[in-house]
């Protein structure tokens, strides 16, 4: 049986409580420690499609803003040339990509947003999957086999650890300097 519906319930989860609860702690753990591998590969995924979702956004839109350029520029030379049915042509077109442009960028924002949530959850996530791991070795006196799902996570895995590793290291030299005072 799932201990967990939504990926918020791993981050607002208490394990101790949990395991309390349990009659068998280690067992019930390792279940959690499964789901809980798989919500953080769940959210990996949501983080890169949201990310990459953005991505496009911006260079759809920054292609359109060169297309408003191109138009002006049409309507600019339509105008010395006399053409004004030719020019209003290029401004009307101009306007079109104006207005597709203001209906991507609430489009845009929204993925950023989403992105950025997104990747607040994985880092609790990736805390609370740490937590556990570190409940499931004192449990068992052993370290969990736990195998990373691809290639993507493997390397997310490494740099959020030696991004934590160096944040912990800028902390401890901060600490030693205040001690030092």
């Amino acid at each position: 049986m799932p201990h967990f519906s939504r990926l918020t319930d791993i981050i607002t989860c208490s394990l101790t409580e949990i395991l309390n609860a349990a009659a068998n702690p280690a067992l019930t753990l390792q279940e959690i420690v499964g789901e809980m591998h798989e919500g953080l590969g769940a959210c990996r995924r949501n983080v890169q499609t949201s990310t990459g979702n953005g991505e496009r956004l911006k260079h759809e839109i920054s292609d359109y803003e060169a297309q408003i350029s191109v138009w002006k520029g049409r309507a600019k030379q339509s105008v010395v040339d006399g053409d004004d049915d030719a020019a209003r042509n290029s401004l009307r077109r101009k306007m079109e990509i104006e207005d597709l442009i203001a209906g991507l960028r609430p489009e845009l924002d929204a993925a950023v947003s989403a992105s950025q949530h997104m990747l607040r959850i994985q880092k609790a996530l990736e805390s609370r999957y740490a937590e556990a791991l570190r409940k499931l070795e004192e449990l068992t006196g052993q370290p969990p086999a736990i195998t990373l799902e691809s290639e993507t996570a493997i390397l997310s895995s490494q740099a959020a650890t030696q991004k934590h590793s160096s944040v912990v290291e800028a902390e401890l030299e901060a600490l030693r300097r205040e001690l030092q005072e």
